[in-house]
């Protein structure tokens, strides 16, 4: 993966801070209760425009539900140079994780930042759920969503 060059910075060839989007993998059927945990399209998305305001370059995205902090895939990137973690809310974060203490604990040992976006999460239409729900029990159909 080439690492986007920081062109705002006044040192050559800089590159931006890399991060690793972390979103909660909640299960379809609570998508009428909790529509934003389910959808991890828009969690993406804003954590994708934070990254964009702040100088930061997405590396990857880790969808999870209830995960160990020594589960593998959340430290990949960081042992290749990510050095934060972005999340669209604590909500998002404390299912994504099984312990977010344990979590926090393990990114302040490595130097790790941890992001939590925590904007106002959007008001769910009826239709907008029936969009998630769609792209989400769909995929195999060839639906993606768009």
């Amino acid at each position: 993966m080439q690492t986007p060059v920081d062109p705002a910075s006044p040192v050559p060839g800089a590159v931006l801070p890399r991060a690793v989007v972390l979103a909660s993998l909640v299960p379809l059927s609570e998508l009428e209760t909790t529509p934003f945990l389910v959808d991890t399209r828009r969690q993406f998305e804003v954590c994708r425009s934070w990254a964009d305001a702040n100088g930061f370059a997405i590396a990857s995205t880790v969808e999870t539900h209830n995960a160990p902090t020594d589960t593998p895939a959340l430290w990949l990137d960081v042992q290749e140079g990510a050095s934060a973690f972005l999340c669209a809310g604590r909500a998002v974060l404390s299912a994504a994780l099984r312990s977010v203490v344990e979590f926090r604990a393990r990114c302040a040992e490595l130097g790790v930042q941890i992001v939590t976006v925590d904007g106002p999460e959007p008001a769910y239409t009826s239709e907008m759920k029936a969009a998630v729900h769609r792209r989400l029990s769909l995929p195999t159909a060839g639906y993606d969503g768009s």
